[in-house]
């Protein structure tokens, strides 16, 4: 198992971090693609990426939207460039939209941006969506990127999920999938081929609603894989032969 988004730089793993890679060895969970947040942290989370042999995304979140945002986009562009011939730079990101955050107009410039770098230095993107799908669309749509990408965090109807899987997006799916009232979401598993997904846990964020641990981590990847499996009657080891093919096909990993 991969976990297609987990924020393992993060100070919450500052303690323990050793420890939960070990951890997770035991569980199957082979590896992880860790996605930027900010300019600011990009250094440090290229460091965690390399010691853990993890896969890495770089980009500005939409809840980092900088002071300059041309001045950012020229740097992402550089460090993109800098780390090109690292093999486990897989993609832009984490961008996107977000309407629980202010500066939407500045957002869109910022996202409008990364997409546009995506699609000329040839990656996928790692998308996050929040209360923006009609605005988030419109843009996918006026930057169509041939490698397509994840809209992270997935957690809406089959109806909206195959309008980005039109434009060639797969869908990140992470431990909501596990609370028994995510019906839209449990719909769409039932109801769409196992190739438009793929699995991720948000670490440290999005702990599932049962969790005894308020920080989550991608230990729960086997219970997301498993509850895939049971919507769809299909085996676990079906189910997890088809994600980690999803992942390598995404990311173009040979």
């Amino acid at each position: 198992m991969i976990d297609s988004h987990a924020h393992l730089d993060l100070a919450d793993f500052d303690h323990d971090r050793a420890e939960l890679f070990n951890a997770m060895a035991l569980k199957g969970i082979n590896s992880a693609l860790i996605p930027a947040i900010s300019e600011q942290r990009w250094e440090n989370q290229l460091a965690i990426a390399q010691q853990y042999h993890c896969y890495f995304a770089l980009g500005i979140h939409p809840w980092y939207v900088p002071e300059d945002i041309n001045a950012s986009l020229v740097s992402l562009e550089n460090m993109l460039a800098k780390h090109a011939a690292n093999d486990r730079l897989v993609a832009v990101g984490e961008c996107g939209l977000d309407k629980l955050k202010p500066d939407f107009d500045r957002q869109q410039q910022l996202l409008s941006g990364q997409l546009k770098i995506a699609i000329n230095m040839e990656y996928p993107v790692i998308l996050h969506g929040v209360k923006c799908h009609q605005e988030l669309l419109s843009l996918l749509n006026r930057f169509p990127n041939p490698k397509g990408g994840v809209i992270h965090g997935f957690y809406g109807a089959p109806e909206l999920a195959s309008r980005y899987i039109e434009l060639g997006y797969k869908l990140g799916i992470g431990g909501l999938l596990l609370n028994p009232k995510a019906k839209k979401l449990r719909k769409t598993i039932t109801e769409l081929d196992i190739k438009h997904f793929i699995i991720e846990t948000d670490s440290p964020s999005m702990t599932p609603y049962n969790a005894t641990e308020k920080r989550n981590t991608p230990l729960i990847l086997p219970n997301v894989a498993s509850e895939i499996a049971n919507l769809q009657k299909k085996t676990t080891v079906f189910i997890l032969e088809r994600l980690n093919k999803n992942f390598s096909q995404l990311f173009e990993l040979s």
